[in-house]
C-alpha cells in the first residue's frame, strides 16, 4: 500500500510540475513587431517590471464599418533592452519578442516578452539605431 501511495504521489508531482512548466516557461511563440513606440515605463508595488505598447500601422477592426489602432503591449526583463527602448520613444522600433502562455508577477504583465530591439529609426526614415540579428 505504502508503494502505491509514493507512485501516486510522484505521478501527481510530475503532472503539475509538467502543467506549471507549460503554462508559465514553454514558449508558445516567437516573431517581430513593428511600430512606434507609444509609452515605456517601469512599474509595480512589489515586482518593478518594465512594460510598454508600441502602435502598429493600419487598423485592425472587429466590426465592419469601425476603425481600432492595432497595439502591441509588451513586458521587458533585460535591462540593456529596456535601456535601448527608454532612449527610442516616439521612434519606429522594431522587436523580437517571446510568447508565453501565462505571465508571471516577476516577468512582468503580459504574455510577450520582448528580448530584443532589431531596428530604432525616426519618422523622417533614419536609422538611428540599428542592431544585427543575432541568433
Amino acid at each position: 500500500m505504502k508503494k502505491v501511495a509514493w507512485i501516486f504521489g510522484l505521478i501527481i508531482i510530475v503532472v503539475l510540475s509538467s502543467i506549471i512548466w507549460y503554462k508559465f516557461f514553454f514558449v508558445f511563440g516567437e516573431g517581430v513587431k513593428a511600430g512606434s513606440l507609444n509609452y515605456f515605463v517601469k512599474k509595480g508595488i512589489i515586482f518593478k517590471t518594465y512594460e510598454g505598447r508600441i502602435v502598429q500601422e493600419g487598423f485592425q477592426s472587429p466590426n465592419a464599418g469601425e476603425l481600432q489602432s492595432n497595439e502591441f503591449r509588451f513586458s521587458v526583463t533585460d535591462e540593456e533592452v529596456a535601456a535601448q527602448l527608454e532612449r527610442s520613444s516616439g521612434k519606429h522600433v522594431e522587436l523580437r519578442y517571446e510568447e508565453f502562455n501565462g505571465m508571471l508577477p516577476w516577468r512582468g504583465t503580459s504574455n510577450f516578452l520582448v528580448t530584443e530591439v532589431l531596428m530604432v529609426k525616426d519618422f523622417a526614415g533614419e536609422v538611428s539605431e540599428e542592431l544585427p540579428y543575432s541568433q
